[in-house]
């Protein structure tokens, strides 16, 4: 791991501040402390081809970052610096740069998905031999690593202690922005052989996506809107954020990803909310401190994703007997394409297919959908969802599918299974969410809209619905599923099966037979 160093003033006449996932200027750790460490601070930014190369051609992340830099970049500038932008492998690039600028230090904010820590290792190793310094900061969470241990000095395993333990020991300190202006005279622009713009999408090899046709404003300065937006309604949060057709997240997750907002910013105004009693606030900063969660339980038990492959947290799932073969594979491009005949399944997946975002309540029904009605390997949803997702986080990714498929720490307990309809009522009961994704069934009741199998055929004809053509029969009886699901699991753990009666009466086959 490269070096922690504590800001001493002007210890090096030249640094050079790497941004990766801290596109801002204001509360950037690294960003503070080379600038406190340094006479002269110049910046760069890497498209680094080792994540890149693989991607789809059009992927919005890819826009936003570039959208985002553009402003980063202006802003650097506005503060007497600028940006270096660069399109190459950064493990060459780094120390190739810092050789071609003559810094003595590389500073970077810390990234503990396996693959960034090993490219800093890399990094780390090259620099060392250049004798150039690499320091790297806690920055995208309050709290990181081993900062938050039980009374033995063991990692949190369930999320409630975690919770309370975080709650414990966060105060001003923790959450206090770093004074970035403050220091910004050491920014320096970058040398005039350097001074080249922003590379645009078709430099990179990328096509342009829907990016700007979406309610995403990028940079710095668009995380601000949101946050003033979400501002005035957070203390609803906690009732709103359960139902897709209200405006009740924060839609934050993607410039989190990025860092074009400061985790320290927003848990900062979410715990003084909640320190007031506010119950909106309160149940969006546990939703921040479940993202930690997952970041120290990545850090602490590395086999739940290593070498690009992702385990179960409880080895005894990964002998779950899951689908294979070409049915499988037919199920599971029905739910990648919203082709299910399960209405609020099929919009939430038009909704990640069409924008890269999914409602968190969706994310929970249509990861339960794949591993306990389809009962497919949580691994496919968990690989599809780091492909869309425009807030993809390997961390939370990972351990929201494993809760999902309840192979992960502090999961849903293995027996417990989404209905579909029955979320679907609950959580969309007028079926606005699923009129605005799936306008064939936009003449139904709303009462059928949540199972169109049930409508009568005077019903289908009425709203121009013929099952199986204009929209698809059901793939699966959710009541027969689940009865395989309960059997799948209970094997595995040898444990024995909860009685099947709680199976809901609104399965496809069911209400078929209902006159």
């Amino acid at each position: 791991m490269p070096p922690i160093l504590l800001a001493v003033d002007k210890t090096y006449p030249k640094g050079l501040m790497w941004f990766r996932r801290d596109l801002r200027v204001d509360d950037n750790a690294a960003l503070y402390h080379a600038l406190r460490a340094c006479r002269q601070v110049v910046c760069v930014f890497v498209f680094d081809r080792a994540i890149l190369d693989p991607l789809p051609r059009v992927d919005r992340r890819v826009e936003f970052i570039r959208e985002s830099l553009v402003e980063l970049e202006e802003e650097l500038r506005a503060l007497s610096g600028g940006l270096i932008v660069r399109h190459a492998h950064a493990i060459e690039e780094i120390p190739a740069l810092a050789h071609s600028l003559d810094v003595q230090a590389v500073f970077a904010n810390r990234d503990d998905e396996p693959d960034a820590l090993a490219r800093d290792a890399q990094v780390l190793g090259a620099l060392a031999n250049a004798g150039v310094s690499f320091y790297t900061y806690k920055d995208c969470t309050v709290f990181e690593r081993d900062e938050v241990l039980n009374k033995t000095g063991q990692p949190y395993t369930v999320f409630t202690p975690y919770k309370r333990a975080w709650l414990a020991k966060v105060d001003a300190f923790f959450l206090k922005p770093y004074p970035v202006r403050s220091h910004a005279d050491a920014l320096a622009p970058p040398p005039a052989a350097h001074r080249t713009p922003v590379p645009s999408l078709e430099d990179l090899g990328f096509g342009r996506s829907n990016l700007s046709g979406l309610d995403i404003p990028t940079g710095s300065q668009g995380a601000a809107a949101l946050f003033e937006d979400f501002f005035q309604r957070i203390d609803r949060y906690d009732a709103a954020r359960n139902f897709p057709a209200v405006r009740g997240p924060s839609y934050l997750g993607v410039h989190l990803r990025f860092g074009t907002v400061s985790i320290r910013q927003l848990a900062g105004v979410a715990h003084q909310l909640f320190l007031q009693g506010d119950a909106g606030a309160a149940a969006w900063l546990g939703e921040l401190i479940w993202r930690e969660f997952h970041f120290q339980i990545l850090v602490h038990f590395p086999h739940v994703h290593s070498g690009g492959e992702s385990k179960s947290f409880r080895p005894a799932y990964d002998k779950i007997q899951w689908h294979h073969g070409k049915h499988a594979d037919q199920l599971f491009e029905a739910w990648c394409q919203g082709r299910t005949g399960y209405p609020l399944v099929d919009a939430a997946m038009l909704q990640i297919n069409q924008s890269g975002y999914m409602h968190n309540r969706l994310r929970m029904v249509v990861a339960s959908f794949l591993c306990k009605d389809l009962g497919l390997d949580w691994r496919r949803g968990e690989r599809y969802f780091a492909l869309h997702l425009n807030d993809f986080e390997l961390a939370s990714n990972n351990g929201n599918w494993q809760w999902a498929s309840s192979s992960g720490c502090d999961a849903q307990p293995w027996f417990r299974i989404f209905n579909p309809v029955t979320q679907s009522e609950r959580f969309d009961p007028e079926g606005k969410f699923i009129r605005r994704y799936l306008p064939q069934l936009a003449g139904l009741s709303n009462a059928a809209i949540h199972a169109p199998w049930t409508a009568s055929p005077v019903e289908l004809e009425a709203a121009g619905i013929k099952l199986g053509e204009t929209y698809p029969r059901p793939v699966v009886d959710h009541a027969e599923a689940r009865e395989q699901t309960l059997r799948r699991y209970g094997a595995v753990r040898g444990a024995d099966q909860p009685p099947l009666s709680g199976a809901s009466a609104r399965s496809p086959r069911r209400r078929r037979s209902a006159p």
